[in-house]
Formats: structure tokens, C-alpha cells, sequence
């Protein structure tokens, strides 16, 4: 089975093909069937594949396969090559399974948009590209698949670009990606300069014995790199794209913006950990940034009204913890909880999607209400996945993930009390913004009339991820629970696993019962404040903190006095700079040569003939005289 790995992404590749030069001349059921068809065979690909992989591991439990070279220079061979172990293996089925069930809920949520053939065209290209950049052998081909899913999120976030403000959004997200990829390449020429090579594996074995650990090119290098997961992961100071992102259709913010592209961060820092290993300060740096941005998104998810939009910074938010848990070294768990994520989330803005067009695409939460009779399935699809979020007790996949996260950013010898008590206040925010969606949405009087209610592909796709978001966590119990830890010991073969300090040992189900009733109490907080006694938040509303959490604690401000205004400026003052003048004069020449050109144009046959002859006397002449 390993050997038809090639498959996983030639088959969505292929789907874009087909749909791209025939999907407008083929019926809606015929897209769907292939759109959908093409990543399902991918996804059941994967899970054989998985199967095959564990069942029988190949030597080195990691398993290498080179369709083509892709170039020769001088000894540089990248090649059309792709990497298989635990970690690209769980990237891989994530991305493959759950962009499945996105494409079945997307049969239906899209069937009356008349981009439908070209909607899929484009998730089955994203698929292809998010799983070519999973699998790559190579950083080469890893940055191809890389900038291909910045495309296709440019395409899918202005998918309905009729609207100007979904440009603008689809623009912002493509230029402040740029930011961070920009980062990367520079950081990759770097390593190409250094080993001569970018074979992922070669790098990482090669690094012990060539770099010297916190030596200044390890720091830089390693710096470069964490500033295209930033872009990438929407992790501060580059997050503000995402929230925009949201413009696009819900199956989009599923997709790609809540299971897969904004993981690539994470997947790019656990693929180098040996890098980063060898870069003490960019390691720190990258469970600073995770602390400091779940903290920020928390609270800007806490005054949002746009359900998507908190969604989106719960997202931000939600990464966050999974930067803290690889900076910590907890590099298993930071990857076990991106697979959770990308069930609860998924089903989040799926579930969301629902209620959208169920309402005639209203957004705004508080418009809602009083749609847990009406829309059943919704609702405790809806809850569970927030359940899972908000890291629910003992039932829910969330809690498994996030609870061990914020142990080990306690107990980690690279924790810390800080990350800790940060991490715990990110968790009872979490909780609190929740719950506040449930509760508008959900419970209390009907604002808004529901107009149409989901059919069956949307209620299977929710209540399929309802039940990967509740039994997601039972592969992880931690050992206080008398678990063994299966997901962290798979992905042990190709991550280290997390050193602890030595005197922590035996209080961790104290911590863990701490996070639970912080858990409790938020969402107590949010029946009390959201449901029960809605006075005070309709006061906190006018108020100048309220409206500084809404506004993303300030960064478009910031960024646009910092940064597009004086471009603005400057580019105003140099609109008639000497270059364009050059190319003002050439246009002009050319229209003045093409006015003289056209007097010659009479239409009268005496005077060609008359023209023609002189020409002929002329060259006749210039002839005999030379």
C-alpha cells in the first residue's frame, strides 16, 4: 500500500483538472461526484495507507518515495519526492478526512451559487497543495505547496468577489502571508547555502554535527523560518488577516481556515524541531508568541457579534496553544491537539454555516436566538463542538488536548509559571465566549425567522465531526487517568518527547482539576452575564475597552498609520516620477506615429499605385548607386 502514496495528492490534483477545463460544461451532480469523489478515494487512501504504516512499519518508521528528479544544478537535486511518518502521517489524515466531509457538507451549502464547478475546482487544488506541503522530502517542494495554499486561499476567501470588501479581504490575507513567506525563503536560502541541500531529513540529521547550539546562524535561521509560520498560523504580529478571512463561504473558513492551511505554522515548527532545538531563544520565542496571542484573540473574541468572526479569533486563539505546546518542547501534544482542533473547529463553522443560511445569511449572533427547537441537529452538533472547545471534563476531545498543553507549560523544563497562569486565563475566556455563542444563538427568544434548514450531506457532516470531537481525546488519556498516551508515543518515533522537571511530578490531576472548575466557572459566567442578566454586557458594550477588544486590540490601527498610510503618502507624491514619464512619452510617440500612419490610409487605389512606384524608383535606385 505505501508504495501507492503518490495517489493521496495526484487524485484532489486531478479533480481540479477535470473541473477546471470541464466543470462548466458539466451538471452540478456531475461536480459534485467528481469534486467530492476525488478527495473521498484520497481520504480512504490515507486510511489504508495509515493502517498499512502502523501495522507494519517500514525501517526508521518513516517510508521515502521519489516519483522524479526535479532539477539537477550542479549537484543540487531537489526532487518530486515525498516523506511519510507519523507526524506528515496525522497532517496527512486530517487534511485528507475532514476536507472529505468539508466537500460533502459543500455539495449542498453551495448548490445554488453559480460558481459552483469553480468552488471546487479550487478546495480540490487546496487539498492537493495542503497535502503535497505535508509530504514534501524536500523544503523545496514544501514551499510549493506552501505559497500554493496562499493561492487558494486568495482564490476561496474572494470567491465571491463581485463584493469589494471580499476582495479587500482576499487581498489582506494574500499580502500579510507574503510577510511572513518572505521570512521563509530567505531563512531556506540560508539552509540551501549552508548543506548544500534542502532534503528535509539530510538538514535535520546533519545539524548536530555542523551547527553549534544558540550559535547565531541556528538563531537566525530558525528565526526566519518562525516568521513564515507566524504569516502562516495568523500568530502575532501577522493574526489580522484571518478575521477578514472570514469573507469567504463558511465550508472555506472550515477548510482552510480552522483545520488545515492555518496549521501549516505549526506543522512547518514541529517538522525543524531539531532547528529549533539547537536555537534555545527562537524556541522561547515561539511559546512567548503562543501565550501572548491566545491571551489577545481570547479577548477579542470575548466583544465580537459576527459568529464567524469568533470563530476566527477563537482560531488565532486555539493555535496559540499549540505554539505554547511546541515552545514548551511538548511537541506531541501541540500536534495532537491541531488534530482535535480540526474536528471541533471544523464542525464550529459548519455548524455556524448552518445557521446562517438557515437565517437568510444573517451573522450578527444577537440577531439570532431561540434556535435550539427549530434547528435540533444544529444545536447539539454545535454543542458539542463547543463542549470540545471550551475543553468540557472528561467527555470531550478538547479537554484531553488542551488540558495536558497547559500542565506542561507549568511542567516542562522549559516552562514556565508565566506560560502557565497565561494559558489558564486563555482557557477560562475560552470557556466564557463559548458559551456566549450558545447562549445568543441558541437559547432565549427568536429574533430572526428561519427561512431553510439544513438537509441531509450538511446533518451527516455535523454529526460525524460531533463524534470525532467527543471520542477524538480518548486516544490521548494522560496517565493520571490510567491512559498510556498512545497518540504522543506514535508520533514519538519521529518527535522527542517532552523533558519534565523532576520535582513536578505528582501534582498534575491537582492542575488539572483547577483548569476543570475554571472551565465550569466560565461557562457559569456566560449563562449568568449572556442569558440570565444581559444588562451588563449591553453597558460593557459602550464602553472604550469593549471597543478596543472589538477592534482586534488595535492592530489594523496600528498597521495603518505604521504602514499603508505613509505608503499612500509617498506614493501619491511619486505618481509623476521621471519613470513614468518615460513611458508617458513612448505612449505618446506611438499614438503620434500611428496618427501620421493613418493619413496614409485614403482608400483611393491611384494613390497606393503612385506610393508604390516611388517606393520601387527608391530601392532600384539605392541598388544601382551601391
Amino acid at each position: 500500500m505505501l508504495n501507492l502514496l503518490w495517489l493521496i495528492p495526484a487524485l484532489p490534483f486531478l479533480g481540479f483538472l477535470l473541473l477546471a477545463v470541464f466543470g462548466g460544461r458539466m451538471n452540478k451532480t456531475g461536480v459534485a461526484f467528481l469534486g467530492v469523489g476525488s478527495v473521498g478515494i484520497s481520504a480512504l487512501l490515507t486510511i489504508l495507507i495509515g493502517i498499512d504504516f502502523i501495522s507494519s512499519p517500514p525501517d526508521g518508521y518513516s517510508f521515502n518515495q521519489t516519483l522524479w528528479v526535479w532539477m539537477n544544478i550542479a549537484g543540487f537535486k531537489p526532487g518530486i519526492a515525498f516523506h511519510l511518518d507519523s507526524l506528515s502521517l496525522i497532517f496527512t489524515f486530517a487534511i485528507s478526512f475532514v476536507g472529505f466531509l468539508i466537500h460533502i457538507y459543500s455539495a449542498e451549502f453551495m448548490i445554488d451559487d453559480e460558481g459552483y464547478s469553480r468552488f471546487f475546482a479550487y478546495m480540490n487544488l487546496f487539498v492537493a497543495l495542503m497535502i503535497t506541503l505535508v509530504l514534501a522530502d524536500n523544503f523545496l517542494l514544501l514551499y510549493l505547496g506552501w505559497e500554493g495554499v496562499g493561492l487558494c486561499s486568495y482564490l476561496l476567501i474572494g470567491f465571491w468577489y463581485k463584493e469589494p470588501a471580499n476582495v479587500y479581504a482576499a487581498n489582506k490575507a494574500f499580502i500579510v502571508t507574503r510577510i511572513g513567506d518572505t521570512s521563509m525563503a530567505i531563512g531556506l536560502f540560508l539552509l540551501v547555502l549552508h548543506f548544500n541541500t534542502l532534503d528535509i531529513q539530510n538538514i535535520l540529521q546533519s545539524v548536530s554535527t555542523q551547527w553549534v547550539r544558540g550559535s547565531s546562524l541556528a538563531v537566525l535561521t530558525a528565526f526566519l523560518l518562525l516568521g513564515g509560520a507566524l504569516g502562516k498560523s495568523a500568530q502575532l504580529p501577522l493574526q489580522t488577516w484571518l478575521p477578514d478571512a472570514m469573507a469567504g463561504p463558511s465550508p472555506v473558513s472550515a477548510l482552510i481556515h480552522a483545520a488545515t492551511m492555518v496549521t501549516a505554522g505549526v506543522y512547518l515548527i514541529a517538522r525543524t524541531h531539531t532547528l529549533f532545538d539547537f536555537a534555545p531563544i527562537a524556541q522561547n520565542a515561539v511559546a512567548t508568541i503562543g501565550a501572548l496571542t491566545l491571551l489577545i484573540a481570547g479577548f477579542s473574541a470575548l466583544t465580537q457579534t459576527d459568529i464567524k468572526k469568533v470563530l476566527a479569533y477563537s482560531t488565532i486563539s486555539q493555535i496559540g496553544y499549540m505554539f505554547l505546546a511546541l515552545g514548551v518542547g511538548a511537541w506531541a501534544l501541540g500536534i495532537f491537539h491541531f488534530m482535535i482542533h480540526a474536528f471541533f473547529k471544523a464542525l464550529l463553522f459548519l455548524a455556524a454555516g448552518a445557521v446562517i443560511n438557515a437565517l437568510h445569511h444573517e451573522h450578527n449572533m444577537f440577531k439570532m436566538g431561540g434556535l435550539r427547537k427549530e434547528l435540533p441537529v444544529v444545536y447539539w452538533t454545535f454543542l458539542i463542538a463547543s463542549a470540545s472547545l471550551a475543553a468540557f471534563p472528561l467527555i470531550t476531545a478538547g479537554f484531553y488536548s488542551k488540558d495536558e498543553i497547559i500542565w506542561y507549560s507549568w511542567a516542562s523544563n522549559i516552562g514556565s509559571p508565566w506560560l502557565w497562569l497565561i494559558s489558564l486565563i486563555g482557557a477560562f475566556i475560552t470557556s466564557v465566549y463559548t458559551f456566549r455563542m450558545v447562549f445568543a444563538i441558541f437559547f432565549g427568544e427568536q429574533k430572526t425567522p428561519v427561512s431553510q434548514k439544513p438537509g441531509k450531506r450538511i446533518k451527516i457532516t455535523l454529526i460525524v465531526l460531533a463524534a470525532l470531537s467527543v471520542l477524538g481525546g480518548f486516544v490521548e488519556l494522560p496517565e493520571t487517568m490510567g491512559g498510556f498516551a498512545p497518540f504522543t508515543h506514535f508520533l514519538h518515533h519521529t518527535l522527542p518527547a517532552v523533558a519534565l522537571r523532576s520535582e513536578e511530578s505528582g501534582i498534575e490531576l491537582l492542575f488539572q482539576i483547577i483548569t476543570a472548575v475554571l472551565t465550569l466557572a466560565g461557562i457559569y459566567l456566560a449563562y449568568q452575564f449572556y442569558f440570565k442578566n444581559v444588562k451588563f454586557t449591553e453597558r460593557f458594550k459602550q464602553t472604550g475597552l469593549s471597543k478596543f477588544l472589538f477592534s482586534g486590540c488595535g492592530f489594523d490601527w496600528l498597521y495603518d498609520r505604521a504602514f499603508m498610510y505613509p505608503a499612500i503618502f509617498f506614493a501619491r507624491i511619486n505618481r509623476n516620477d521621471f519613470i513614468d514619464n518615460i513611458y508617458t512619452f513612448i505612449t505618446w510617440l506611438s499614438t503620434a506615429l500611428n496618427g501620421m500612419l493613418i493619413k496614409t490610409q485614403t482608400g483611393r487605389i491611384r494613390w497606393y499605385a503612385t506610393v508604390i512606384t516611388m517606393g520601387a524608383v527608391i530601392t532600384l535606385t539605392i541598388v544601382l548607386v551601391s
